[in-house]
């Protein structure tokens, strides 16, 4: 029977990238379709205002690496481009801790930290992890003192990167791969890693995974969106794709694989298993499709100064360097944007307390400005906001959940969301103000430099961030308890894969990309090479 290719490929972040390196070493012809546009370091914006190169919007021509989506539960963060992810995020590569591994969603008859432990040693090598971050700048003083104000200090740490610190801007040949990869430049420390690392430090998966995968025969189309996977009744998929961001010339055309490895990022992938079931397109997906979606329980508060404080570059350094504990389920970690990006800074606002009705909080925060309008508009100007400031992202173990679903808007068929298992997904966190409280004061201490705690303007309407959206397509040991089996088959269409944050069952209360990595290189470890014998045990047989 005659296929296109033997493996298409929807995504290439951090497991559409893993799914075209080991399929590709494996034999299989693989194809890979990504909705975004294809970065050299050079195409990068140089500041996050330069919104058609930083913000994604193909429809009003912004191709740039970070989309932002809403929900009426969440504001969603997260990236786009050939290497996914990995281009905006912030290289920090934490593996979880015990409470992530004992969560109840995971299918049981396995210890399923000690099966994915040798995955994470070779994502952690792939990656290029520094398990500790070296440099020691202000921002770093003022977290390990806010822990230490906070009576946490002995959980503070350096945090595990995934960049070539090497000679700042001095460029090597490959130092991870034998001389397979491509030639890296060492890290200038600049800050800009989440608008796209123009000095080539940055190790994303097109410095890796992407790049043996491409060497190995794989093959990778930019600016291709999927908008339909479909059961071929001769066998295999038909897997449509249009232009990204075509008003009028869509140049649809569809391809047929005999496999189908979604890895379009939680909101993709969520977003066509929906979709066809619905349609009917692939009629037996599991109804527990959008359930256990996380937000890794999030928050993005932080602190600003009134003007840059004298001798003190908040933005140098890389993205995120250390991380401290406000309780045994709370995660902190300080946040930078380089030298010009300020544009993110638009999003934040004055910290009120969220158990407060909205009128109350929107009431606290006139009342803030009418008392203090000057200072008020000093903390809220745009202009050099981070060399003024820290963002602290905030990250949880805690079990809540939202269920996403499908609902019919202006003739299209969008997501929408409700509360799901668990505890209810907070619309604010406590421990986050605490903890922004506590960077700021430690912030005016350092500097003399009249400083406060910030929050954001879509937590002040009781909506959170996260910039770690995961779940609805989750493991489960059952069609009726996950989407997925534990090789990460679709339950009734073991043909179809999903191997991207959408495949996590629960709050990690870390950064998640290395987590995606593990459970990837777990999945495609046990593939047979092309035309051999599949170990897996057949669907049939697990139910």
């Amino acid at each position: 029977m005659s296929y296109d290719e033997d493996v298409v490929i929807v995504g290439s972040g951090f497991g559409g990238s893993v799914a075209a390196l080991r399929l590709s070493e494996k034999g299989y012809r693989v194809r890979v379709l990504e909705a975004g546009r294809r970065f050299e370091d050079e195409d990068f914006a140089r500041t996050s205002w330069d919104v058609r190169r930083y913000l994604w919007a193909p429809r009003l021509g912004c191709f740039g690496v970070q989309r932002i989506h809403r929900l009426p539960h969440v504001m969603i963060l997260a990236g786009a481009g050939v290497g996914g992810g990995s281009l905006n995020y912030a290289n920090t590569l934490y593996e979880p801790g015990a409470a992530f591994f004992a969560d109840r969603q995971w299918p049981p008859g396995m210890s399923w930290q000690a099966e994915l432990a040798p995955h994470y040693v070779t994502a952690k090598r792939m990656l290029g992890v520094v398990e500790h971050y070296p440099h020691t700048g202000p921002v770093e003083r003022i977290m390990a003192g806010a822990a230490e104000d906070l009576g946490v200090g002995g959980s503070f740490r350096r945090a595990p990167v995934g960049v070539f610190l090497g000679m700042p801007g001095v460029t090597v040949p490959d130092p991870f791969f034998d001389g397979e990869g491509p030639a890296r430049t060492g890290c200038t420390l600049c800050g800009n890693c989440m608008v796209g690392c123009r000095v080539g430090a940055k190790n994303t998966l097109r410095k890796n995974y992407l790049h043996l995968a491409e060497r190995r025969g794989a093959v990778i189309e930019p600016l291709r969106t999927v908008v339909e996977v479909r059961e071929d009744p001769r066998g295999g998929y038909l897997v449509t794709s249009e232009r990204s961001g075509a008003w009028v010339s869509r140049q649809r055309r569809t391809i047929r694989a005999e496999q189908v490895v979604l890895a379009a990022g939680t909101w993709g992938t969520q977003q066509l298993l929906h979709r066809m079931k619905a349609t009917g397109a692939l009629p037996r997906i599991s109804d527990a499709v959008g359930r256990l979606t996380r937000t890794n329980s999030e928050a993005l508060d932080g602190a600003i100064s009134t003007r840059v404080p004298d001798s003190v570059a908040y933005t140098e350094g890389v993205a995120i360097t250390t991380s401290f504990h406000v309780d045994d389920h709370t995660h902190v970690e300080n946040v930078r944007y380089g030298a010009g990006s300020n544009l993110m800074g638009g999003l934040a606002t004055l910290l009120v307390d969220g158990d407060r009705p909205l009128f109350g909080r929107l009431g606290s925060m006139a009342a803030q400005v009418l008392r203090h309008p000057v200072r008020q508009f000093r903390l809220a100007n745009l202009r050099r906001w981070s060399e003024r400031g820290i963002i602290a992202l905030v990250m949880q173990t805690a079990d809540n959940s939202l269920t996403l679903s499908l609902r019919r808007r202006l003739g299209r068929d969008v997501l929408t969301s409700r509360q799901g298992h668990g505890e209810p997904n907070p619309s604010y966190l406590p421990q986050a103000h605490r903890a922004a409280e506590a960077i700021a004061a430690r912030m005016q201490e350092e500097t003399g430099v009249r400083t406060e705690a910030r929050g954001s303007w879509p937590e002040a309407f009781g909506i959170p961030l996260t910039a770690h959206f995961l779940g609805g397509a989750v493991i489960g040991a059952t069609p009726e308890d996950g989407v997925i089996d534990a090789w990460n088959r679709v339950w009734g269409h073991p043909g179809v894969h999903v191997v991207d944050g959408a495949a996590v069952p629960a709050n990690p209360g870390v950064n998640p990309s290395l987590t995606i990595t593990a459970i990837a290189e777990r999945a495609f470890a046990h593939w047979p090479e092309r035309g051999g014998q599949d170990g897996r045990p057949a669907q049939d047989e697990l139910t």
